[in-house]
């Protein structure tokens, strides 16, 4: 990757919608080779999709919560399957597997303070794979979406 493709990279960042015409025209180069650089970045995998930011409380998601997850025993085929029914239940966010004293993190948005507890008691508590949990309410939720490639 050059200069010019984490500069495409970073505009696309900034706004996914944005015509190639305007993207061609801030990195410097023609439109036709911002088209094709492009193209080759979704090729490779570098650019994975395109996603709306979505405001959760417009959802009636307005409590966000991390919930750090110790499971026995610890297998592939366990790690696996509690990875995926998590991943898959609608109150989650996203799934971070870890090295270290959690197994998990696990990030779930809900309607409030009552929803979240039942979600524990539902989703956690019941499943015998786990051992423990922790939870911390999230304050405040700032995600940096115009990443640089690192030298």
């Amino acid at each position: 990757m050059d200069e010019v493709d984490s500069a495409i990279i970073r505009e696309l960042q900034e706004d996914a919608r944005q015509p190639n015409q305007d993207i061609a025209r801030k990195v410097g180069i023609a439109p036709s080779t911002c088209l094709e650089r492009t193209r080759l970045l979704r090729q490779r995998g570098v650019i994975r999709g395109y996603h709306a930011d979505i405001d959760l409380a417009a959802l009636n998601r307005g409590v966000q919560a991390l919930i750090a997850a110790q499971i026995r025993p610890l297998s592939r085929s366990v790690i696996e399957a509690f990875q995926n029914r998590v991943a898959a239940l609608p109150e989650v966010l996203a799934v971070f597997t870890l090295a270290g004293s959690d197994d998990f993190i696990v990030h779930v948005a809900v309607q409030d303070i009552d929803h979240l507890h039942a979600f524990l008691i539902d989703r956690f508590t019941s499943r015998r794979e786990v051992v423990g949990f922790r939870t911390s309410i999230v304050y405040r939720h700032q995600v940096n979406n115009v990443l640089e490639l690192l030298q």
